[in-house]
């Protein structure tokens, strides 16, 4: 059990579930859930719930972040990126948990979560085929051989109210006639964000987790047209996929890469999807932690359909499976 937990990656998408679930699970008290942030503003999404502290540091310099584990029970890591170069992959998602972990081991906090991903090779990490694998195939490597009591969750794709993934292609599909899309035939499992909050709470509230990996994957496997015509449908304009030739989508995410802001593909997302992002069924998954997962047919109309506007349906429809 635990009474003060530090979040990293807490104003992101799944830490703001994550905080969200925690005060749900500590009942607004008595617990206390530290939240570190470069940018106080971004801290806005989580600051006025009950038992939150938002702290602006950089984790990645000095000490700060040791100076923030004293007196917390409890570390989750949710710190990750989708894209950028092979040093800053292996800055965040190997060197990061490489820091925390001695940090973590010097001021004697022992109870690790680490969110890694699905399609992470348990064997050489260099067997994986993108820089993303190869680096979370690392940094999973670390927590476990770092003597602390650590579990690691592998989420497929996680879905949910302010996604970059569905309500991405909802909007493509409201201004485009049709949708180009390199790995159309890319398998994946989704995971409702909801359920990946959850778990992540029910490992730190159960020790039998420690030492654990759990796939986290919802009910169903589609392949990347699948879920770009159900975003469409959802949004109440779905447009044909024109699924694009290899040759050509590696071309279309060079492109991408060279546009300005974050890319939406990278050649480097396009070699990851060429594993298969679903459960391999050797690891235990949300069933194992109580955890009966959403479905996306369930949870996306809540939030992607027309004038539904409304994450706070999320939870209710999809525990109500409708």
């Amino acid at each position: 059990m635990w009474s003060k937990v530090l979040i990293l990656g807490g104003t992101g998408f799944v830490g703001r579930a994550l905080c969200e679930a925690l005060v749900e699970r500590s009942g607004g008290g008595g617990s206390r859930i530290v939240v570190v942030t470069r940018q106080r503003a971004r801290g806005k999404v989580v600051q006025f719930l009950p038992g939150v502290e938002v702290v602006e540091a950089d984790i990645h310099e000095g000490a700060q972040l040791a100076r923030l584990m004293a007196g917390c029970d409890a570390v989750v890591n949710l710190v990750a990126i989708l894209h950028g170069s092979e040093a800053d992959f292996e800055r965040v998602h190997v060197d990061l948990p490489r820091r925390i972990t001695s940090d973590m081991r010097a001021m004697g906090v022992r109870r690790l979560v680490h969110v890694s991903a699905l399609g992470v090779p348990d064997g050489d990490a260099s067997s994986a085929p993108s820089r993303y694998l190869r680096s979370k195939a690392k940094g999973e490597l670390i927590v476990r051989t770092a003597g602390l009591d650590a579990t690691v969750l592998r989420p497929s794709v996680i879905y949910g109210a302010q996604d970059r993934f569905t309500n991405l292609f909802a909007r493509m599909q409201a201004v485009l006639p049709l949708v180009p899309l390199a790995g159309a035939q890319a398998r994946f499992q989704p995971v409702w964000v909801g359920d990946v909050a959850r778990a992540i709470v029910r490992c730190l509230d159960d020790d039998a987790s420690i030492g654990q990996t759990y796939e986290c994957v919802g009910p169903r496997e589609y392949t990347l047209a699948d879920l770009v015509r159900l975003a469409g449908r959802c949004a109440g304009h779905e447009r044909p996929v024109l699924p694009l030739p290899d040759a050509v989508a590696r071309v279309q995410a060079l492109l991408m890469e060279l546009a300005p802001g974050e890319p939406l593909m990278s050649r480097d997302n396009l070699d990851s999807m060429r594993i298969p992002n679903v459960a391999g069924g050797t690891l235990p998954g949300l069933a194992q932690l109580g955890i009966d997962a959403a479905s996306l047919e369930a949870v996306a109309p809540t939030y992607l359909g027309r004038g539904s506007g409304c994450a706070r349906l999320d939870p209710l429809r999809a525990h109500a499976r409708r």
